[in-house]
């Protein structure tokens, strides 16, 4: 027989639905932000983790593992990203079955393009908005939640 649920009380009801609309209305806005770049909200995500590699690459798994996304959603992104030449796939030396994503120069120049902007929606939406202990309590309850949904958690 299943447990009896423990429901949410008023207050923590009241909370998750804060959060839950707030990360909705985040990403909506950053998407439209982004926009007038050419960029989506995903595109900028992959690509803010490759320009924050030396290499500006990643194998396709530890990407995925880096954003939070299932192998097969960033290998269908990463398919639309080079369409648009914004990345390429290059096959791993060591793994003939692997590949590495890696930004393009056309990449390099979409990602520093919009990321002036990016930074300036989330300063005024979020950091500015935030006390330093509001935001470093948001860092500590993200890494706390992150922490307990991962795979050996």
């Amino acid at each position: 027989m299943p447990a009896t649920p423990r429901w949410l009380s008023e207050a923590e009801r009241e909370t998750w639905r804060d959060l839950t609309l707030m990360h909705f209305q985040l990403f909506a806005l950053l998407g439209r932000e982004l926009a007038p770049s050419g960029l989506s909200f995903q595109d900028y995500v992959v690509l803010a983790e490759l320009s924050d590699r030396p290499d500006h690459r990643a194998r396709l798994r530890e990407l995925g593992d880096l954003i939070g996304w299932e192998k097969s959603r960033v290998s269908h992104h990463v398919t639309r990203m080079e369409r648009r030449g914004l990345v390429e796939r290059r096959p791993c030396p060591d793994d003939r079955r692997g590949a590495f994503v890696v930004m393009t120069d056309e990449g390099r120049r979409a990602i520093a393009a919009a990321a002036p902007d990016h930074v300036a929606v989330v300063r005024r939406h979020v950091v500015d908005v935030l006390t330093p202990e509001q935001f470093a309590a948001l860092g500590a309850t993200a890494r706390a939640v992150l922490a307990a949904m991962a795979p050996d958690a």
